[in-house]
């Protein structure tokens, strides 16, 4: 039993196994929380296996998670399905319609061309049908994306990467399956590493928040924090968030959401994943100082250099395919010094230190 969150340390459910709930999110349903992300159980480097469907938990006080099982299954049969396990799926986000009363999911298939596959079920935890394999907002290319609800209108947002170059933010229909026709984009960037991922969107008094990060493949780097008054900005960047992080790699690890939590007064949650768990072994005096990020950052101006005559070796190809079934999390609570947010580095920390509402 767990009494406390303790970021970056390897953590098993109530079976005994490691928790696969990566590029997730946390959904509340009345006292019970409900974890789900990338099962990455079987992904050790093998690009044959990108993953094993979406996997869910469940808990009720944010340290103990049982296992649901996997709630959308890898696709075994149908090589062209964007569920086969060598579809690089990422990032799903599972949103409730109070509309329609269906749970509705949408996952990144980073394919020929890449596109979202949006699925619906009467339970967060399914059965899934598949309602969009190939899903295209507005016509535009999708990357990491995060999908909200704006909590008066219920209007859903798609807040989704324009790989390499932008953030685009758009409406989504009243099923919440396809997007309602308009976009506004935000954040240009010419290309890596500058150019934004990973957008985690929440509000807090009425302000519209943007946590994102840099593009440097899994090695992390410098988070960035936005802040606008409208769901369609304009956003006014803030600058990164992680306060006292010399190695400039967000503590080692990426955003994939942020939890507000229901029953506590002003509790954010910054849910991120540790990719690469013994990074500062690796690196050694050059991740505490941030060299080896500086390092990094030049690589990866080469890369996407027009000019330039870098050549990917067979090392840079392998650094795309890592043993992420042993990737761990790393979930701090987001502070505040009047509205703008920060994160701090814990050991050890309990929501109990939070009021209740």
């Amino acid at each position: 039993m767990y009494d406390s969150i303790r970021p970056g340390q390897i953590w098993l459910d109530t079976d005994g196994n490691r928790i696969q709930a990566h590029g997730g999110s946390i959904l509340a349903a009345g006292d019970t929380f409900y974890w789900y992300g990338e099962n990455k159980e079987k992904t050790k480097g093998d690009p044959s296996i990108w993953h094993w469907g979406v996997r869910c938990y469940s808990s009720k006080d944010l340290y103990n998670w049982k296992s649901e099982g996997i709630i959308i299954p890898p696709d075994l049969s149908d090589d062209q399905s964007p569920l086969r396990p060598s579809a690089m799926m990422d990032r799903p986000h599972i949103v409730y319609n109070e509309y329609t009363g269906k749970y509705v999911a949408w996952l990144k298939i980073m394919g020929e061309p890449p596109c979202f596959a949006v699925l619906r079920a009467d339970r967060i935890t399914g059965p899934y049908e598949m309602v969009d394999p190939k899903v295209n907002p507005c016509g535009l290319e999708v990357g990491d994306f995060d999908l909200q609800i704006d909590p008066d209108t219920k209007i859903c947002y798609l807040i989704s990467e324009k790989p390499h170059t932008e953030i685009y933010v758009a409406e989504l229909n009243r099923e919440y399956t396809n997007a309602a026709g308009t976009f506004t984009s935000h954040f240009p960037h010419a290309a890596p590493p500058l150019a934004r991922e990973a957008p985690a969107h929440f509000m807090r008094n009425h302000f519209h928040y943007l946590f994102t990060s840099g593009t440097t493949g899994y090695h992390p780097n410098p988070s960035e924090v936005a802040v606008s008054e409208n769901w369609n900005g304009p956003y006014k960047v803030l600058g990164d968030p992680h306060k006292g992080d010399k190695t400039r790699t967000s503590f080692n690890s990426q955003i994939t959401s942020v939890f507000r939590h229901p029953f506590k007064k002003d509790l954010y949650i910054a849910l991120a994943d540790r990719w690469i768990p013994d990074l500062a072994q690796k690196e050694g005096q050059a991740y505490e100082t941030g060299e080896a990020y500086a390092a990094i950052e030049k690589k990866f101006e080469k890369i996407f250099d027009p000019a330039s005559e870098f050549v990917f070796s067979p090392e840079d190809a392998k650094e795309m395919f890592i043993d992420s079934s042993i990737s761990d999390y790393v979930w701090l609570p987001v502070c505040f010094e009047g509205d703008r947010p920060f994160i701090l580095w814990r050991d050890e920390w309990k929501t109990e230190e939070f009021a209740d509402r």
